[in-house]
């Protein structure tokens, strides 16, 4: 056998074997106790809008495409929600302080007023997720006036 092909039988059989190493799924059964929803005032408009294009990234549920059960792509997806979550959890809202509350949200304004999120690698494949101005409005007046209303409970 020739160094080429064992080189692709090799780069085969790696290929086929981490198909069974699989990142945990983001999903939970339930809502958690801190999600924003419970403590917070969210209008349906705007929790409709946060679900389609925020949700994935940023809670404790993920809406996996078809090409989640392809490896590498999980590994990589998993990444982006890892490092979605760690930066905003709407899940997790009420366990953050109430000055990182406030951060966050101005964060959320300040990014989907400036095109800044949803990412464009995830509009690239999810173009229904992609928002009006009149939507980034909508979300950033919404955490806008959340923000206010945090920072007169301190």
């Amino acid at each position: 056998m020739t160094p080429i092909k064992k080189s692709l039988l090799v780069l085969a059989v790696a290929l086929i074997g981490i198909q069974f190493i699989r990142p945990d799924p983001n999903s939970s059964s339930a809502i958690s106790a801190n999600d924003i929803t419970l403590h917070c005032a969210v209008p349906d408009t705007v929790l409709a809008l946060l679900k389609r294009s925020c949700y994935d990234c940023h809670s404790n549920n993920t809406v996996y495409p078809w090409y989640d059960r392809v490896q590498p792509v999980a590994w990589w997806l998993q990444y982006h929600v890892n490092h979605g979550k760690h930066s905003l959890n709407f899940s997790e809202f009420a366990g953050y302080a109430m000055e990182k509350q406030g951060k966050k949200l101005k964060a959320v304004s300040e990014e989907v007023r400036e095109g800044g999120m949803p990412l464009d690698s995830y509009l690239w494949i999810h173009s229904y997720a992609s928002l009006s101005p009149g939507e980034k409005a909508v979300i950033a007046g919404w955490a806008d006036s959340l923000r206010s209303q945090i920072s007169v409970k301190k």
